[in-house]
């Protein structure tokens, strides 16, 4: 897939460009079934010089900024080509470097002022300050979450991603944001519900004033798993698990995304406040990075969103 011409704005709700082509793709429209109850809300390609992202349209509003990072527009080259994000995967630090300074620069902000995590697969949520901004991105993270909060104005959270499920969180009448790393095992330890409640105690946000962007990740269409990931999801204890985990001739499917936006919505929020990228990372690995379509060997794309 070619990135937008320059200075383009796409919308990429169209069925073209939702349903993955190739063999990953049931032939009994699964892939489609899935997604028939899903809000859709809208998603936008947005190119600007060169750069592409994509942003949420229940999320672009005056107040808040944010961005789902693509491959598309960068400086690195060979497997981190070319907005690669990923600090410590080998890429040249001053490509890095400048890759960050041309998405900050979209976002009006400085590359100093970001918040990392390290990222660890489990359920831990930092309440993040002006203090835990990164300064050098190449620094040391010495503390473990995979969801950031926090309510003060012109702070960047930032997770990353490169097949797990990233959400993004905005409570617009406290002024607070969230950003969640939502692989396999953070979701089946409901980290967007516990991020949900996090948010309410520490900035007294309302369940069902939060909006919410379920950004591009692996589908149910590439999500082959093992019998563990189906058992430990069915232990959430949702309604109509049949709706998220897909059992076929060869191994179980299970669609994260879909098991993000139920959990949300038991914990308040309203379906129409939920938006639901509907691409695939690894159907779409040459526009997103993907673990398992390149092996291990790449970058990584980044889920950002400040309020200002």
């Amino acid at each position: 897939m070619n990135p937008a011409p320059a200075g383009a704005v796409r919308n990429i709700n169209s069925a073209a460009e939702e349903i993955p082509e190739g063999p990953s793709v049931f032939e009994d429209n699964e892939y489609i079934k899935l997604f028939m109850g899903y809000k859709d809300m809208g998603f936008t390609e947005i190119n600007r010089d060169g750069m592409t992202i994509v942003q949420a349209d229940i999320l672009s509003r005056p107040s808040i900024r944010h961005a789902f990072t693509t491959r598309f527009g960068g400086f690195s080259s060979g497997v981190f080509a070319s907005l690669n994000l990923a600090v410590g995967r080998g890429d040249d630090r001053a490509c890095v470097l400048k890759n960050y300074e041309k998405l900050c620069a979209y976002l009006k902000t400085d590359p100093s002022k970001i918040v990392f995590s390290a990222q660890v697969h489990e359920d831990g949520i930092r309440k993040a300050t002006a203090r835990d901004s990164i300064g050098d991105i190449f620094s040391q993270i010495h503390y473990r979450a995979d969801a950031l909060i926090t309510d003060e104005p012109g702070l960047p959270l930032m997770i990353f991603i490169a097949d797990c499920i990233p959400i993004l969180l905005s409570c617009p009448d406290v002024s607070a944001v969230g950003a969640v790393h939502a692989g396999w095992r953070g979701t089946a330890m409901n980290i967007a519900g516990k991020t949900i409640r996090r948010m309410c105690d520490e900035y007294g946000c309302e369940p069902e004033n939060i909006l919410a962007a379920i950004g591009p990740g692996i589908g149910s269409c590439c999500f082959e798993t093992g019998p563990e990931v189906p058992g430990e999801i069915l232990k959430l204890g949702l309604d109509r698990p049949e709706e998220f985990i897909i059992n076929t001739a060869h191994k179980p499917r299970v669609d994260l995304k879909a098991v993000n936006r139920a959990l949300l919505i038991r914990e308040g929020l309203r379906p129409e406040n939920i938006a639901v990228s509907r691409e695939c990372t690894m159907c779409k690995s040459d526009k997103y990075w993907s673990h398992r379509a390149t092996g291990g060997q790449r970058g990584a794309q980044a889920a950002v969103i400040l309020t200002l």
